[in-house]
C-alpha cells in the first residue's frame, strides 16, 4: 500500500527508530526533495510562489499535524516552507513520519478533511484559510 493511502499511527514509545535500510526504502516512496538527516529526521524545503502561498502551505501542514498529533518543525520564509519530521517520543523515525511526509505534498483536495483543529479555518480553492484574531 502506498504511503499516501495510509494513516499515521500514534507512537506510544518503547519502539526502536527505523533502521537505515528501511529509511532508504521509504524515502524512495516520497516525492523528490525529501532527505533523511543522519537517519534521525526527514527534511524538505517546499518552494512556493510567494510569502502568502508559503504561509497557506504552513497553515495546512499545521492543521494536519494538530489533527493527527504528529507535530512537525516548520519554518516559513518568503516563497519557501521548510518541513522537518521525526517522532519525538523515540527521538527518531517511524513509518508514520514517512506517511505524514507523503501527505505534506498532496493537493488539499486529496487530503482527508481536518475534523478537529484548534485554529478554525476553511478550505477553498485547494487551500486552507484561517482567521487570525
Amino acid at each position: 500500500m502506498a504511503l499516501a493511502d495510509q494513516q499515521c499511527v500514534p507512537c506510544r514509545g518503547g519502539v526502536p527508530p527505523l533502521a537505515s535500510q528501511r529509511i532508504v526504502e521509504l524515502l524512495g516512496q516520497l516525492e523528490p526533495g525529501w532527505e533523511s538527516v543522519r537517519d534521525h529526521h526527514l527534511r524538505k524545503t517546499h518552494k512556493l510562489r510567494d510569502f502568502k502561498s508559503a504561509l497557506a502551505f504552513i497553515d495546512r501542514i499545521g492543521a494536519m499535524a494538530e489533527e493527527q498529533g504528529h507535530h512537525s518543525d516548520l519554518q516559513l520564509t518568503w516563497g519557501k516552507a521548510l518541513v522537518e519530521i521525526w517522532t519525538h517520543k523515540i527521538d527518531g523515525l517511524t513509518e508514520s513520519d514517512f506517511i505524514f511526509g507523503s501527505a505534506c505534498g498532496m493537493p488539499a483536495s486529496r487530503l482527508r478533511p481536518v475534523t478537529e483543529c484548534r485554529f478554525p479555518g476553511i478550505v477553498r480553492d485547494d487551500r486552507l484559510y484561517f482567521t487570525i484574531r
